[in-house]
């Protein structure tokens, strides 16, 4: 009984921004009207204000948990109208900051230490403050500078609460919403759910940022401050303090000499490295987390900050996803369009002919501009949105890829307008999948792997008889449906082939290893030979999974 007040609350908001509208088309809610000159009126007159504007506007007045479900909103660009992801995108998760008393309190119960013995001296006044938590400056006996991030108390029970204010509003959208299909508010809950568990875990943050300055240690492109593992815990994170301007202070980074066009090639570059060489993405690259280190005018650099929300993908989507942008550089629309089948991320029944069809619909109106002009960040989301009506479902990690890309385009362009995204992206993903994808590489993971394989090798013969077995006595499920079990054979031979592959690529390889173990000197081509052929039929297997 305890969530209908705040339901209430939410309700009367929203009839007074006037959002009854978004679902004027459900005759459920047409009644509202009629309550609306009863509810107290916003700050602002909103009669002028455009739909998006008074969403936004609305959740900032809800409060946090509603600004962060908001932002998620912001990066489906594949399921809200890109003018209410417009404004959302522009919510500020800031609030006011709760008592410095209490954040030194926290610091010493998490860290089991007085404050003094901790640092040489604790800032009670807040740098910043957001929902979730807020930063402290500090500084280290040895004279280094640090800032310290402090989770805010008693946040954990509040997040529940409000989480279960969600599902309860996010299930009534998914009954009542005349487009909850597409918009699917359950799966938007999920996520902020999911991106609030992670954002009050700061020893994850901690280790997202080890990792992340890990990938770019020499520092050149990208900085990344360093953790202080002895004085950060589940709720409390120590960081090296940093010193720069946003990316978007166009004034202070020109008064300081930076060469904003070598600033934004570098950074379409840090993005490409990011996703296709470490396969470790900062997903919320917005002004405020990326900073100009204005003190490097003759070698700019970036600083990144916030590492409570980070993206990686499946290893086989990061294949996929590479060549697509290949395709998509070259423009062949045949190619993308048996990509996304041979991905599957939808189904191999899709006729490749009219998803050619639609993807070039798409894409030739964006090439008849100048490149400097194209939106590849535009142009990735309206594919994905027509891919969308031949039943492609995109996961969670490509929907962080696609707002990132839009954050760092966003930057790109603001720090140089003519900027050609395509020129710089180009060559800088085709030599990154050279290196990933070079026989040197691949026979060094072959030889990570041989013990595993060593290991699994005599189970394969058992495997395959009953395997065998099992098909000949008919135990296999059948499925009715005649398009299903079109999908299952087709699978079924897939995997036929790609277990063949790894035995006779097994077999090979093994063959190799006795031979060179046993007669060293007697025979050398041989098991180079095997060993080259193995490798083949791996990866032969691997392509065809």
């Amino acid at each position: 009984m305890k969530v209908i007040p705040r339901v209430m609350r939410v309700a009367s908001v929203l009839l007074a921004y006037r959002l009854d509208e978004l679902v004027d088309d459900a005759h459920l809610f047409r009644p509202l009207k009629l309550v609306r000159p009863f509810v107290s009126r916003p700050k602002v007159d909103v009669s002028q204000l455009s739909r998006g504007a008074r969403l936004r506007l609305a959740l900032t007045e809800l409060g946090p948990i509603f600004v962060k479900a908001g932002q998620v909103l912001s990066t489906r660009r594949d399921l809200v109208p890109a003018d209410i992801a417009d404004e959302l995108a522009l919510l500020q998760d800031q609030v006011p900051p709760f008592p410095g008393s209490e954040a030194r309190a926290i610091v010493e119960s998490q860290l089991k230490a007085p404050v003094a013995t901790l640092f040489a001296g604790f800032d009670e006044n807040a740098l910043a403050s957001a929902s979730i938590a807020q930063v402290h400056a500090a500084t280290l006996h040895d004279g280094r500078e640090v800032v310290v991030k402090v989770l805010r108390p008693g946040i954990d029970k509040r997040i529940e609460r409000d989480i279960k204010l969600l599902h309860s509003l996010g299930e009534l959208a998914n009954r009542w919403h005349p487009n909850a299909d597409k918009i699917r508010p359950l799966d938007v809950v999920a996520e902020v759910e999911k991106m609030l568990e992670n954002e009050l875990d700061l020893q994850r943050e901690g280790a997202s940022a080890s990792l992340l300055r890990r990938n770019f240690v020499s520092g050149v492109d990208l900085y990344v401050p360093e953790v202080h593992w002895d004085l950060t815990s589940e709720r409390v994170l120590t960081l090296e303090r940093v010193h720069g301007v946003s990316c978007d202070d166009i004034a202070a980074i020109d008064a300081a000499g930076v060469d904003r066009k070598a600033l934004a090639v570098k950074g379409v570059r840090v993005f490409y490295e990011q996703v296709f060489r470490d396969n470790f993405f900062h997903a919320d690259a917005h002004p405020g987390n990326i900073w100009v280190d204005v003190e490097r005018a003759s070698e700019p650099r970036f600083i990144a900050l916030d590492f409570g929300i980070m993206g990686s993908l499946p290893e086989a989507d990061q294949y996929w996803l590479a060549q697509n942008f290949i395709a998509l550089f070259e423009r062949d629309y045949a190619r993308i369009a048996q990509l996304h089948i041979d991905a599957g991320w939808m189904p191999g029944t899709v006729r490749v002919d009219e998803l050619e069809a639609a993807v070039r619909t798409v894409c030739e109106p964006y090439f008849t501009r100048p490149l400097s002009q194209i939106s590849l960040a535009e142009l990735v989301v309206k594919l994905f949105q027509t891919a969308r009506k031949f039943e492609l479902v995109l996961q969670p990690q490509l929907i962080l890829l696609q707002k990132t890309l839009l954050n760092i385009e966003g930057v790109g362009r603001m720090l140089d307008p003519e900027i050609d995204i395509w020129a710089v992206a180009h060559p800088v993903l085709k030599r990154i999948l050279r290196e990933r994808y070079s026989p040197r590489r691949t026979l060094r993971e072959v030889r990570k792997r041989l013990p595993e394989w060593f290991h699994a090798a005599p189970q394969f013969p058992e495997l395959i008889r009953d395997a065998l077995r099992q098909t000949a006595r008919g135990e296999q499920r059948q499925l009715v449906d005649p398009q299903a079990l079109v999908q299952r054979r087709e699978e079924s031979v897939r995997q036929q082939r790609t277990l063949i592959a790894g035995l006779l690529g097994a077999t090979l390889i093994i063959c190799a290893v006795l031979i060179a173990t046993l007669a060293p000197m007697r025979s050398f081509w041989f098991p180079a030979l095997a060993t080259v052929a193995g490798v083949i039929s791996f990866a032969v297997g691997w392509r065809r999974r």
